[in-house]
């Protein structure tokens, strides 16, 4: 039996994307033209200072359906995510990143889990991220998990790959500025009561750019936001 077509907002932080972000987009329209009614595809520039703002400017024209927002300074992670989900419309938000170390023809691959749940969560197969970011990624999903009862409901605390409904977005106000941005979402939407199903996805590595997830400052802005969120979402 055919899945039922849904109505998809994609959206991917980019900073300083300039190689990745041409073949992301391309990828990502061909797949939402195949699987979605409706659909938008929004490039969220997070301050970019290469030539991502010059090329998300030219896929806009090429592209309609393709949305470009810049920030005009460097928010982060979290604020970037943030701006893509307030900017989103339609019934159903994807995200990822923008770094392409993801697929994202495997949307295809949550839509059966979409036709009974409200959040989708993608986890990583076989991470093809270095042993040391794999190692922190590990302690904070243990300490995330433990910290916000999500034992059981999400393998993958900041996998980069998940779909779901709108209304979680509408129900919620975001706090964090970095990378516990996908910890908030997760925990509200739990606290929200909203049924959670887990897919696996592949993930490759980044063959451009650079990575800014293991760098001290970002970790340290991480447990500072963990901390002080912890009172508001437990």
């Amino acid at each position: 039996m055919a899945l039922p077509k849904l109505n998809i907002s994609a959206f991917f932080p980019a900073y300083n994307e300039e190689a990745n972000l041409e073949p992301l987009v391309k990828q990502l329209v061909a797949t939402l033209r195949k699987l979605a009614d409706h659909w938008e595809v929004i490039i969220v520039d997070d301050g970019s200072r290469d030539r991502t703002p010059e090329i998300a400017a030219r896929l806009v024209k090429q592209y309609p359906g393709v949305r470009h927002v810049r920030h005009d300074q460097n928010r982060g992670y979290g604020g970037a995510v943030k701006t893509g989900l307030k900017e989103a419309k339609l019934d159903w938000i994807f995200f990822t990143d923008g770094d392409c170390q993801f697929d994202v023809a495997e949307i295809e691959k949550l839509l059966p889990a979409a036709e009974t749940a409200d959040f989708v969560a993608g986890f990583r197969l076989d991470r093809q991220d270095p042993f040391f970011r794999k190692l922190n990624a590990f302690c904070w999903g243990t300490l995330v998990r433990t910290l916000f009862g999500l034992h059981g409901k999400v393998r993958d605390i900041d996998c980069a790959f998940k779909l779901f409904k709108r209304r979680v977005v509408d129900q919620s106000e975001f706090k964090a500025e970095g990378a516990m941005i996908s910890t908030e979402l997760l925990v509200r939407a739990k606290k929200l009561g909203y049924k959670f199903k887990e897919v696996g996805v592949h993930h490759y590595p980044r063959k451009a750019g650079t990575q800014t997830g293991a760098n001290p400052k970002v970790i340290l802005r991480a447990f500072k936001e963990l901390f002080r969120l912890y009172g508001q979402l437990r």
